[in-house]
């Protein structure tokens, strides 16, 4: 009987409406970051206060952000931080180069 291979169980926010994918370029201090979204448009995005203190952040990580409805070219939310595992899981996947 052969064996069964494993199947691939992992759970990744997707993006949803106006939210895209992005990943963080450069720290700018006050819980602030410049972040080039997969539309190719670099923002400055913030942290809302429930990330503030329990994340890690540095240049590299992939994020979801939310572009704001007054000035959406230039400003964003990041509202979801991926982990390692779920921003390779992206990659493979295609959703992110």
């Amino acid at each position: 009987m052969p064996e069964e291979q494993p199947t691939e169980m992992i759970r990744v926010r997707m993006p949803r409406g106006r939210e895209q994918i992005g990943v963080i370029d450069e720290m700018l201090g006050a819980s602030r970051f410049r972040v080039t979204g997969k539309d190719g448009r670099t923002r400055i995005c913030r942290i809302p206060g429930k990330f503030r203190k329990s994340v890690k952040i540095s240049p590299g990580d992939l994020v979801l952000i939310e572009p704001w409805e007054i000035e959406p070219d230039a400003k964003a939310d990041i509202i979801w931080i991926y982990t390692r595992t779920q921003a390779g899981w992206l990659r493979k996947r295609g959703m992110w180069q």
